[in-house]
């Protein structure tokens, strides 16, 4: 869960996870839509399949792996999960490299931070082999705490006669800055479709990828030009196969990812012709507004349901 994303940001998360699965064997027998669900608003959802996943391999094997190699093999576990693990819990002599550390490593040695490799080495030549993993905790609270992104703390630092970049006068040059491109914006928009029940038509993303296994309003990007609820229509039609009415605007969402930003709008649909199913073979489903909350949305469209009982606006 601490893969890029603070602690006080977690901890709630963290929290709620273990209250429903306590142990690794609670999390193996349950449903993956019910870990994604008590993961949803976490985001960067592959972690949650993948820790889902590892847990089924080691309780089918009845043995936690206790070696940063045997860790490797589990799935959505690289470089620096299996040796914080190996070093912390069973004592393994491996030197854990985060973004905290990699941030020590770099200003110590007046290295640029890349490539990665290189920094591992360095980082393998400042470990107290005796405590591996007191010693990787606290690089890593080091980095968070002290050696900061800016304006770093040197003058507190335990490590500063040490460090080459202090001597420099210049910490905040380590470790070089990648430069950034424009973020990509894509507008997208969705449909609240509803039976004549008043059930909501939701659909399941594909395991893999991208916000894998969640539900979502169908819908999709707009294309160059594209008006929002032109879009939308579009959107059904090639989805789903039906004719929709595109209706008042309920609710517009911006939101950001890690490498791209979105503006998502709502829109209420009335079908004039077909009945909904999926044309790239999606689980779909027609739930109750009440059913909402057992099921893990992305949190912009989880925005969008707790705007559906608001009124709404006039489509642009």
């Amino acid at each position: 869960m601490l893969q890029q994303t603070r602690v006080e940001y977690v901890r709630t998360y963290y929290e709620r996870f273990l209250d429903a699965f306590p142990t690794l064997e609670n999390l193996a027998e349950a449903d993956l839509d019910d870990v994604l669900r008590i993961w949803e608003g976490m985001g960067y959802y592959a972690r949650a399949r993948n820790l889902y996943a590892a847990a089924r391999e080691v309780v089918a094997s009845g043995r936690l792996p206790s070696s940063c190699k045997e860790l490797r093999l589990l799935p959505g576990i690289g470089p620096y999960i299996s040796r914080a693990i190996a070093s912390i819990a069973f004592k393994e002599p491996v030197a854990a490299v985060d973004g905290n550390v990699r941030r020590v490593v770099s200003r110590i040695f007046s290295h640029p931070g890349t490539p990665a490799k290189l920094v591992q080495q360095l980082a393998d030549r400042l470990l107290n082999a005796s405590r591996p993993g007191d010693h990787n905790q606290a690089m890593m609270e080091l980095g968070s705490q002290v050696c900061t992104p800016k304006r770093p703390q040197c003058t507190v630092c335990p490590v500063q006669s040490y460090c080459s970049a202090w001597y420099e006068g210049t910490p905040e040059r380590y470790p070089a800055s990648k430069k950034k491109g424009p973020i990509p914006h894509h507008d997208v928009a969705v449909a609240v479709l509803r039976d004549v029940s008043g059930r909501i038509f939701i659909q399941q993303r594909a395991p893999k990828g991208l916000l894998g296994g969640l539900w979502e309003l169908p819908g999709g990007k707009a294309q160059p030009g594209e008006s929002g609820p032109a879009t939308c229509a579009r959107e059904l039609h090639e989805e789903l196969g039906v004719q929709v009415l595109v209706g008042n605007m309920i609710g517009k969402v911006n939101h950001a990812y890690s490498h791209f930003r979105i503006t998502l709008r709502a829109y209420e649909c009335t079908m004039i012709d077909g009945e909904p199913k999926s044309t790239a073979g999606l689980t779909t489903a027609w739930i109750s507004p009440d059913e909402l909350n057992k099921f893990a949305f992305p949190r912009a469209n989880r925005h969008i349901l707790n705007l559906l009982s608001s009124p709404v606006t006039k489509a642009p």
